[in-house]
């Protein structure tokens, strides 16, 4: 045996915890922290504005936790910006006009759509044609934001336990977390404008929705 062999340093092993620390933080961490410093928010007041802890979103900002679409979607809320921000994409050259011609119907659970904005955007704007009779029983209810603008016709809308009927030129701005049920009040139907910030939803899903939601009958 050598005799300086007891006295030789056993070699260190990898620090793992370390090397994964040192990797690349997920896109979205980094431009939360910077957006919410953009803000000139402390970690506290966006956390308290976000329904989080401290903690939370410190996790969040260091790539420890992946955040869902409704923390996203708040979190974008309170910073003043996009989803699309947040999680710093690159914007590919789109047109920013979108001509009445290119605009192709889309039929779902008998209501009509028209795109009306770009697609991979943070919000969705459609052109919505609601007949007489079609869904007013649905009940909806998702993440994000939701406006809706009359052009023509009646419609009913409702928001938790509030009824309210809107005429051409009437609008609504609510959270879709609101459950929500929407229906032509007319037999002719009615016409409006809708932008929502549920992303990449598919006309079906945005149109047909959850029958119910726990604790109410449809």
């Amino acid at each position: 045996m050598n005799p300086d062999q007891g006295t030789r340093p056993e070699p260190e092993p990898e620090p793992e915890p370390e090397a994964e620390a040192e990797a690349p933080l997920p896109t979205v961490a980094p431009q939360l922290r910077a957006l919410r410093r953009r803000a000139t928010l402390t970690l506290e007041s966006a956390a308290a504005a976000a329904g989080l802890s401290p903690a939370h979103l410190s996790r969040l900002e260091t790539g420890r936790r992946q955040p869902s679409l409704p923390m996203l979607l708040a979190l974008a809320r309170i910073y003043g910006t996009t989803v699309s921000d947040l999680l710093g994409e690159t914007v590919t050259e789109r047109d920013a006009v979108v001509r009445s011609a290119d605009m192709e119907p889309t039929k779902a659970g008998g209501w009509t759509y028209w795109q009306a904005g770009a697609a991979g955007r943070g919000m969705q704007s459609l052109r919505v044609h609601v007949p007489y009779g079609a869904q007013g029983d649905i009940v909806r209810v998702h993440p994000g934001e939701e406006w809706l603008y009359v052009l023509q016709g009646r419609l009913r809308l409702r928001l938790g336990d509030t009824a309210h009927v809107l005429e051409p030129g009437d609008s609504a701005h609510f959270d879709s977390l609101t459950p929500h049920r929407i229906a032509a009040a007319d037999r002719d139907g009615a016409e409006l404008l809708f932008v929502h910030t549920l992303l990449q939803s598919p006309t079906a899903a945005l149109c047909l929705g959850p029958t119910t939601i726990p604790g109410e009958g449809s």
